[in-house]
């Protein structure tokens, strides 16, 4: 099985299997250690559920791209496309941890006030990659692109995770009425 039809599959199925990942540009590195699950129409918590907009389009295109989008006018917010054929939906990276370049991340983030603050959000990590919408789209499995999405080094199609190493939550920040209480959040637990 190769990495696009790993991706292939229902978001809630991928996100946790994309832990220890990593993402990479300018060469700096992260391993993802926090991610949330959106799928389209069974989940009104997704910029998928109701139809593509030129916004959201990346959702319904081929799994192993970017969809990056601007959230409260504040900060960019990175994920993985991941869907079944037909289907629609993404991986939100909400966390991270360095793991190549760290200087170089540690210079974009001159806020964070220590290791667990540097990329412990969305935005965070947006930042520190220097990741915004001209990177919405892109696919993250080329080795030509820019960002880039790299499998942990002993990688095996029939990976499965290490339950006991992850903690299921509710994904944070929905409103009530939007998904705010699917266990649908995936966080490495040591890593927390």
């Amino acid at each position: 099985m190769d990495l696009r039809a790993y991706l292939s599959r229902h978001p809630l199925i991928v996100a946790p299997r994309l832990l220890g990942w990593r993402l990479a540009k300018d060469g700096c590195e992260v391993r993802l250690i926090e991610l949330e699950a959106y799928a389209d129409l069974e989940d009104p918590g997704s910029h998928a559920h109701r139809r593509p907009t030129r916004r959201n389009s990346p959702m319904f295109g081929p799994p192993g791209h970017a969809y990056v989008y601007f959230c409260y006018g504040n900060h960019w917010m990175v994920n993985i496309v991941a869907h079944e054929p037909g289907r629609a939906g993404a991986v939100l990276v909400r966390g991270a941890l360095p793991f190549a370049g760290e200087a170089l991340l540690r210079s974009r983030r001159p806020k964070a006030r220590s290791d667990r603050d540097l990329l412990n959000g969305p935005g965070k990590l947006a930042q520190a990659l220097r990741v915004d919408g001209s990177h919405s789209g892109l696919d993250l499995l080329s080795e030509g692109s820019p960002l880039r999405l790299l499998p942990p080094e002993n990688w095996r199609p029939d990976h499965e995770p290490d339950w006991e190493r992850i903690r299921v939550t509710p994904r944070v920040g929905l409103a009530e009425g939007k998904g705010h209480e699917l266990p649908w959040r995936f966080v490495l637990a040591e890593e927390e």
